[in-house]
């Protein structure tokens, strides 16, 4: 019997992506179902009905939800190709909390930043967003990659921000002067066909934002 594979997300979210990324490396083929998250659909309520959000993966009918649990899933069962996470206890554990601090720290100060900032908290934000990019370029260091020479699940979970950077940069954040580590990072993951297949461009998730943004104030 054929496995099954379809995977519920949103171009934009960078979540989404990190699934998207990881499943690339890994040379999985996966049915794509697009939500509307304004009109979310029966399956995804159904499949993940605590959070109701993407990404889910659904293996032979069996949901999977949350992004960083959904990359060590397909690691586990998908072990032919690259590893998403090292084998190494230690260093398995490091790559774990760096994903979580990902997830933690860079997507809300993000939307913060782009969508809410305004004369009185724009300045705070941004100063507060580079400095945990500022974390993240001393955890990188000289390396290629977060992995060392590997991409891995941490440069999984931090490349689709770089698809925010066109937002941050209009909304007064130029984040090669800043992070220009990162941004050369970023540039070595986008040569990756993986990456660059599984991104949204930041066009788009700058419309995506402006418009969130403008229903943000329209809503006050």
């Amino acid at each position: 019997m054929a496995e099954k594979l379809v995977l519920l997300h949103t171009l934009p979210s960078p979540f989404a992506a990190k699934v998207r990324i990881g499943l690339a490396e890994k040379g999985v083929e996966y049915e794509s179902f697009e939500e509307d998250l304004s009109n979310k659909s029966q399956l995804l309520l159904t499949v993940n009905p605590i959070y109701k959000q993407i990404p889910v993966l659904i293996h032979n009918g069996i949901p999977i939800c949350d992004s960083s649990i959904i990359l060590e899933y397909i690691d586990e069962v998908w072990t032919e190709n690259s590893h998403i996470f090292p084998s190494d206890p230690y260093l398995r554990a490091n790559t774990r909390f760096w994903v979580d601090y990902i997830s933690k720290n860079i997507f809300d100060i993000s939307r913060d930043f782009v969508v809410k900032s305004t004369g009185e908290t724009l300045e705070a934000e941004k100063k507060e967003l580079v400095k945990r990019y500022k974390v993240l370029e001393g955890e990188l260091g000289n390396k290629t990659y977060f992995g060392g020479e590997n991409f891995e699940a941490v440069d999984m979970a931090l490349i689709p921000f770089s698809g925010w950077f066109l937002s941050y940069e209009k909304t007064g954040l130029n984040i090669k002067d800043e992070c220009p580590k990162i941004v050369e990072w970023a540039e070595r993951c986008l040569k990756r066909e993986s990456v660059s297949k599984s991104l949204a461009p930041p066009q788009l998730i700058y419309e995506v934002l402006k418009n969130i943004r403008k229903q943000y104030f329209q809503d006050k």
